[in-house]
């Protein structure tokens, strides 16, 4: 029977010429990636999908700006679908409060992206168990370290005045200048070492977190959690995120040798001491989360997101201030609550209401953050009178070589 059938098939493609044989390819392609895109019923509205892109974006603006105006048009709950990703897009305070306050539980864990898997674990990208004690324990390191914390801010932001003032009143572009303090901050509290901001190893390192932030939020970066299984085979600027990625990467596992070299059980003053504690304390505890894996990547997720976040509202706070005249009453009242010699101090909040309004209008203004990071639902839920269904436990990533029955994902931002 098969060798009968097997002749008249190839005798029946003979027949078909290149162009009837393409189309038949096209539309055996097309068909079920049509049925795929069908939205489910009760699912909030959103652009027309197309096969095989999905919902087309115009990336010559930034993306939280493209979604602004879907917002303008179907409202505060929305859905795009990039490639094979689904979006579920939340905007408004009483719709975003509903969903991570309200349905906190529901919407707790995190989506998992090409580009964000660089980081599997840590504070940012875990979820469930290991998220929850990671989690606890940065926070309660943090607390332990934050008098320290606040000498550091005070003695890098007198670098950083020194810095400025080594321009003599002359324009310069103040970026590199703010993310050196920052990041020199974190350094100063993950494992206690500051660099000079003419260091070349330190520029290079400040130089690769500014650049993959760039690139993971670019057109490239999107392009590349769209369709990362035929993305990665191309060249492209996305490839510059993994080269720099790998230079952070060799950085932060040099320190952390070095910690273990050099640790004393005694006294851990740093981040980077707590957590080796941490895992001498549950070392030979198989279930335990806490290891050198999970050690890089919240270093890392530190250096990423602290960064960044920190040098974006300083930036925008210096903006607002020159552009608008009001907001330079903030520099009277620190020289009349605290003087033109003495460090502001935590403690000097409660006498400077001017100065602590104008960051919190200078935060709702800024667009420090515009998108938050993407969440997955963890049970079918309703949103604002939509049927949000539950998200599969798939990873979304190039490189998982675990064959898993495919399963249609939502992620909601």
């Amino acid at each position: 029977m098969e060798l009968q059938f097997w002749p008249d098939l190839l005798s029946l493609l003979e027949k078909l010429n290149g162009r009837v044989f393409s189309v038949v390819l096209v539309v055996g392609f097309l068909i079920p990636d049509l049925m795929k895109k069908r939205r489910l019923r009760n699912f909030p509205p959103g652009p027309q999908i197309f096969p095989l892109v999905g919902t087309f974006v115009d990336f010559r603006q930034p993306l939280h700006l493209a979604l602004q105006k879907l917002t303008d048009r179907c409202g505060n709950i929305s859905s795009v679908q990039f490639g094979s990703l689904t979006f579920v897009v939340v905007n408004g305070y009483q719709m975003v409060r509903e969903a991570l306050v309200h349905q906190a539980e529901i919407f707790s864990d995190r989506a998992r992206f090409a580009c964000l898997f660089l980081i599997p674990t840590g504070l940012i990208s875990s979820n469930g168990h290991i998220w929850r004690q990671q989690r606890k324990f940065a926070s309660a390191t943090l607390k332990n370290i934050a008098v320290s914390f606040e000498e550091k801010v005070q003695e890098k932001s007198w670098y950083l005045v020194e810095t400025i003032e080594e321009e003599k009143g002359q324009p310069f572009d103040p970026h590199y200048k703010i993310n050196s303090a920052v990041l020199n901050i974190i350094c100063s509290i993950t494992f206690g070492n500051r660099f000079d901001y003419h260091d070349n190893r330190f520029q290079e390192l400040l130089h690769s977190l500014a650049e993959m932030l760039l690139l993971i939020g670019s057109f490239w970066g999107q392009l590349y959690n769209a369709f990362p299984l035929v993305i990665r085979w191309l060249p492209g600027p996305f490839r510059k995120i993994f080269r720099h990625w790998e230079k952070l990467e060799y950085f932060v596992k040099g320190v952390i040798a070095k910690y273990k070299e050099d640790l004393d059980q005694s006294e851990a003053r740093y981040y980077i001491d707590c957590y080796l504690k941490e895992i001498e304390k549950f070392k030979g505890d198989t279930n335990s989360c806490f290891h050198e894996e999970n050690l890089l990547c919240s270093t890392l997720d530190l250096f990423l997101t602290g960064t960044e976040t920190t040098a974006t509202a300083l930036r925008w706070a210096l903006l607002y201030m020159a552009a608008y005249p009001p907001f330079r009453k903030v520099q009277l009242e620190i020289k009349r609550v605290m003087g033109r010699c003495c460090q502001p101090m935590m403690a000097d909040k409660e006498n400077t209401p001017y100065t602590s309004a104008v960051l919190s209008q200078v935060l709702r203004m800024g667009s420090v953050v515009p998108l938050g990071v993407p969440r997955m639902s963890t049970s079918s839920t309703t949103l604002a009178g939509f049927h949000l269904p539950k998200v599969g436990k798939k990873n979304i990533l190039p490189f998982n070589k675990k064959k898993k029955k495919k399963k249609k994902k939502y992620i909601y931002i």
